[in-house]
């Protein structure tokens, strides 16, 4: 078995998301790459003001310090960052030398170099982002793989063009076995609240519901709110689409 192949058994083994991000992590510093930061989001829309919807919505997965994260959310330095930016309108795979000449011509704004100097203070600098083809016109992922502090951007394409094909497909199978996975960020379910979804999901009425698990009606909308408020959500449908997403609807407990 070459060590590709079973870097790609590892990948497609992992049962959960922690678990498959450690193992990612792991493969991606084989190569060069210690520092990883790993997004997707099911409600980007070029057209709305927030256009990645709500970070509590993402799947954001990173090694980075909590420190970083916390201000580059906050700040809202991910709306602006010049390599986010590419991967929101392009699929592939890109350099950031590409951005490491924009600096200082008229190509870049204020806000891009807010965000440029931000990450140069954290020692972010040099390195590579995947941007991955999208599911739906309303999803998308991306991963960018930071090259180590002092690494030059040449070095970070020596191992592009010594590694990029495989780089790229261990990223790719990551990014499909995420999307397989449950993944519920901040917007955790009970089992009962998901088994009542499940129930709404497949037709069933609130005293179907009530019926099935001998529970009361009013048992069975105290669940119904509790889930509406944990995905926040307005309305049950809407409930059921997210926790769907989520990949928490008729999931085996482990």
């Amino acid at each position: 078995m070459s060590q590709t192949i079973a870097k790609l058994y590892e990948l497609t083994n992992a049962k959960t998301v922690e678990e498959l991000w450690e193992i990612h992590t792991k493969h991606m510093a084989a190569y060069g790459f210690k520092r990883l930061i790993y997004a997707f989001t099911r409600y980007y829309s070029s057209s709305a003001k927030v256009a990645l919807g709500d970070p509590q919505d993402w799947v954001l997965l990173t090694n980075l310090s909590s420190s970083y994260v916390d201000k580059f959310v906050e700040d809202g330095h991910y709306f602006h960052g010049p390599m986010i930016q590419w991967a929101l309108r392009n699929d592939g795979a890109c350099s950031w030398r590409w951005m490491k000449e924009m600096i200082g011509t008229d190509l870049e704004s204020q806000k891009e170099h807010e965000v440029i100097e931000f990450n140069k203070s954290y020692g972010i600098a040099t390195g590579y982002t995947l941007s991955f083809r999208s599911v739906s016109q309303r999803s998308k992922g991306a991963i960018a793989l930071i090259g180590d502090e002092g690494m030059s951007q040449d070095k970070v394409d020596q191992i592009w063009a010594q590694h990029g094909d495989e780089l790229m497909v261990l990223n790719n199978v990551m990014h499909l076995k995420i999307l397989a996975l449950p993944h519920s960020g901040s917007r955790k379910l009970t089992t009962r609240q998901r088994e009542v979804l499940q129930w709404v999901g497949d037709g069933k009425t609130t005293q179907d519901i009530a019926i099935l698990l001998g529970l009361t009606a009013a048992t069975v909308e105290k669940h119904l709110r509790l889930a509406r408020e944990s995905l926040d959500v307005e309305t049950t449908a809407q409930a059921v689409l997210k926790a769907a997403f989520y990949n928490q609807m008729f999931v085996l407990d482990n």
